[in-house]
C-alpha cells in the first residue's frame, strides 16, 4: 500500500497547502482518494507528485463540510468515472454559527455520486462505517456546529461522517477526516466491528481552536493522548488537530506524526 498526503494545512517546500485535507491511497486493487480539500489545490499537488488522478476508481467523502469536498467538482471534470461515496446526510445543510460550511450542491448532481444510508462493504479491501454514537471526550467545538433538519437548526450529530477501513494482509488502516465524533469513539466503533486495533490511523482530531487553549482544553487534549497510547496503532494527524499537536507529541512521541502536503505517509 502507498499513502500520500495531497493537501493539508501545512506543506513541504514546493507544494500547496490550505485549510483542508486530501489523502491518496494505492492498494493492490484500487487507486482512491479520501477527501479533496476546499479547492483544486490537491490536483496541482498530485500532478507535482506524478500521481495520475485519471486512474482513481474511488473517492470517499468523510463528511459533509466544504474543506473536505471543495475539490470534488474539479476532480470530476478530470475523472468522470470514479465512484464518489458519501453518506446521504453529507449533502445536507451544515453550519458553523450562521456560516454555511456544507458542500457544493452541484456535487449531488454528479452521476458517479453514490449516497449511502449507513455502513458498506465495498469489497475485500475497502469498507465504510458510520453510526458512531459514543461521546467520550467529544470535541468541544462541535457545540458550535449545526445542521438543518425539517427546516430547523439542530446540533450536528455527525450522522454524515463516515470512516474508511482498508484491509491488507490481515491488518487494517483507518482513515477519517476530522473525527467530529471523537477519535476515541471512532476507535471504539472500530474495535466493536473488527475485534482489533488498526495498525495506523490517518485523521484530524478536531482539536483546533482560534483562541488559546484553556486549562479544560489542555486536560482533554492530554487525556486523549494518554488514551491513544493504549492502542496498538500508529497515528498520523493534522488539519483540524491544530495547535494541539505539540501536546500530543509530548505525550505520544513517535506514536504520532504530523501530516503535511506533498509527503508520503507509507
Amino acid at each position: 500500500m502507498k499513502i500520500t498526503t495531497l493537501i493539508e494545512n501545512t506543506a513541504v517546500e514546493g507544494f500547496l497547502c490550505e485549510h483542508g485535507l486530501s489523502v491518496y491511497v494505492e492498494t493492490a486493487k484500487h487507486r482512491l482518494i479520501v477527501d479533496t480539500g476546499q479547492s483544486d489545490a490537491f490536483l496541482e499537488n498530485a500532478a507535482a507528485l506524478g500521481i495520475d488522478l485519471t486512474q482513481v476508481d474511488t473517492l470517499v467523502l468523510s463528511h459533509g463540510h466544504y474543506d473536505h469536498a471543495g475539490g470534488i467538482m474539479g476532480f470530476a471534470k478530470r475523472n468522470p468515472h470514479a465512484k464518489i461515496w458519501m453518506q446521504r446526510e453529507a449533502g445536507g445543510d451544515q453550519y458553523h454559527g450562521e456560516r454555511y460550511i456544507g458542500i457544493d450542491k452541484d456535487i449531488l448532481k454528479l452521476p458517479q455520486v453514490r449516497l449511502l444510508d449507513g455502513d458498506l462493504q465495498l469489497d475485500e479491501e475497502l469498507s465504510l462505517f458510520t453510526g458512531i454514537t459514543g461521546r467520550r471526550h467529544f470535541p468541544k467545538d462541535n457545540l458550535n456546529l449545526t445542521r438543518i433538519v425539517n427546516g430547523q437548526a439542530v446540533l450536528d450529530d455527525f450522522c454524515h461522517e463516515q470512516c474508511l477501513v482498508i484491509a491488507e494482509n490481515g491488518e487494517y488502516t483507518l482513515i477519517s477526516g476530522c473525527a467530529h465524533n471523537g477519535i476515541l469513539n471512532i476507535l471504539d466503533k472500530f474495535r466493536a466491528l473488527y475485534g482489533c486495533d488498526p495498525v495506523r490511523v490517518i485523521s484530524g482530531f478536531h482539536m483546533r481552536k482560534k483562541t488559546p487553549y484553556d486549562e479544560d482544553d489542555l486536560r482533554q487534549i492530554k487525556a486523549v493522548a494518554h488514551e491513544l497510547l493504549a492502542y496498538d496503532t500508529q497515528f498520523f494527524t493534522g488539519h483540524c488537530t491544530g495547535d494541539a499537536f505539540p501536546y500530543l507529541k509530548e505525550i505520544m512521541g513517535e506514536r504520532v506524526t504530523a501530516l503535511c502536503s506533498g509527503t508520503r505517509i507509507l
